[in-house]
This record gives C-alpha cells, structure tokens and sequence, in this order.
C-alpha cells in the first residue's frame, strides 16, 4: 500500500509541475509573417525574477526540422528554472547559411528585447545547438558580421554545444566523400571552397570570449569527434572558460532524443553549466 501511495504522490508532484509551465507560441521575432522566424517560449509560472534563458537552435542537415519537434526539451528546461526560446529559421534549398545565420541572430535580438516578460534575464542568454544548429549557434558567436548586421552587440552569456556538425565545414566539404549528405549541404554552402571557410567557426576562434560546454557522442561522425576537440584546445589556448564531455554509447541524434527524458544526464551538465556562467 505505501509502494502505491508513493506512486500516486510522484504522479500528483509531477502533474503538478507540469501545470506550472507556461507557453508562449509561434511569436515572430523578424517582423514579418513567415513561420520560418517563429519562437516558443516555455516558461515557470513562479514567483522567480531574472531566470536564465536558453535558446535553443535544431538541427537537421540546414534542411529540415522545426521547433514544434522540441516542445518536451522546452518543459523540461522550464521545469528546472530556465526559461527556454526553441526557434525557427529558414532552411534549405530556399535559404543559404548566411541567411540562416542572420535570422538566428534576430531571434536572439527579439530574446534580449523581450524576455523579460517571461521572468527570464536579458543578461543571462544562453545558446544551445545541436548538429547543424550548433554550426549555426557558433557561427553568430563567433563571426561579429551577424550581430553587427542585427544591430546589437552580442549578447550571449555562453554556449553549449550538443553534437556540433560544420565547426570546420570547408575541411569537410574538401575531404568528405561525395555522397547524398554532400550535395545536400552543397544547396546551403555553395561549391565555392570560398563560401565554405567564411561559413567555419573554427576559423573566428579568435574572436570567442564566453564560456563553453561541449558535448559529443562517442558514437558521432567522425568529423564532429575531430573537430569538437579542436575547438576546445582551441578555446583553452585562449583561456576560455571551456569544458568538453564524451558521451558513452550515443550517436549523432540519440544526442539530442535522449534528452526527451527529464532525468537525463545532460540536462545536469547543461543547468551546471548555465549557473556557473551566470556568476
């Protein structure tokens, strides 16, 4: 009888908690009436002030995905004191990187212009990506030209990585095999060897000043298990507050979908990393 009563004191908690967190959906943060620049907001309905933000960019190769897929990553965040922004952006083949790129930063503009009325801080924004949104993520931190575009100063107070693919896209694209993946990215970074330094992260290193947490799976890409690593000897070379962690036993999208569950080991590392950042 105590087992049951136990249960059913987890399940009121539970369903309690769930109440708790709010919405806010399909907001335009670009001033137009595409979907393709729509955010979710989730949120605690709670008498805390100054929350820290995340916002989170998704993957799937520049091409697919959207940000209704990432409702239970939302809630989960809200659930632990984060205020969190899932976005859209534009995807290809109607879009290139730079496009993209330009309409993240817009999002994180209307975030910092905004946020406040979610109970979240403005000084506290954090990005999170995963795959393609990783690239996308580290693009806008790391080359000025977006914020600059946007008309802000970069605002973000740290970045988690999750999975990063294109952290040095030109080395990919120079020595990938020429297979579907390939000329698929090809329709977001041209065939201009060019286009694909200007679209690398890793070559504006130099330019990061905020905290880090990287996270990769032992199972991944091979070129996301080169190229994480790099950023962060990178990163510490520069004294840049930066902490890196293989995951045992994940690929490239279990990454992501393991976070589903709300126990899940990285939402620990991700809440740690925001609240030491956040000091």
């Amino acid at each position: 009888m105590t087992k049951y009563f136990i249960l059913l004191m987890f399940l009121f908690q539970a369903l309690i908690a769930s109440a708790q967190i709010k919405t806010a959906k399909n907001i335009n943060y670009a001033g137009n009436a595409e979907e393709n620049n729509t955010l979710n907001i989730f949120y605690k309905n709670d008498s805390v002030k100054n929350k820290p933000v995340l916002i989170f960019i998704h993957g799937g190769s520049w091409s697919s995905g959207k940000k209704e897929t990432y409702w239970w990553l939302g809630r989960n965040f809200a659930r632990k004191g984060v205020v969190t922004v899932i976005i859209n952006y534009p995807l290809a083949p109607e879009a290139q990187y730079q496009k993209m790129a330009n309409d993240c930063a817009l999002a994180v503009k209307w975030v910092k212009q905004n946020i406040s009325q979610y109970s979240a801080g403005e000084e506290n924004i954090f990005v999170m990506g995963h795959s393609a949104g990783a690239h996308l993520g580290e693009l806008i931190n790391s080359d000025p030209q977006y914020f600059l575009q946007a008309g802000i100063k970069n605002p973000i107070k740290g970045v988690v990585l999750n999975d990063p693919f294109g952290l040095d896209i030109f080395e990919y694209l120079t020595e990938a095999e020429k297979d579907d993946y390939y000329f698929n990215f090809l329709r977001t970074f041209t065939d201009k060897p060019a286009v694909w330094k200007s679209a690398s992260p890793l070559d504006y290193v130099n330019n990061i000043k905020n905290p880090h947490l990287l996270l990769y799976g032992e199972k991944t890409y091979n070129a996301i298990k080169i190229q994480t690593p790099r950023l962060y000897q990178k990163l510490k070379a520069n004294n840049v507050s930066v902490e890196m962690r293989e995951i045992k036993g994940k690929s490239h999208v279990p990454m992501i979908s393991q976070m589903i569950f709300g126990g899940n080991a990285l939402y620990k590392y991700i809440v740690e990393f925001i609240a030491n950042s956040s000091l």
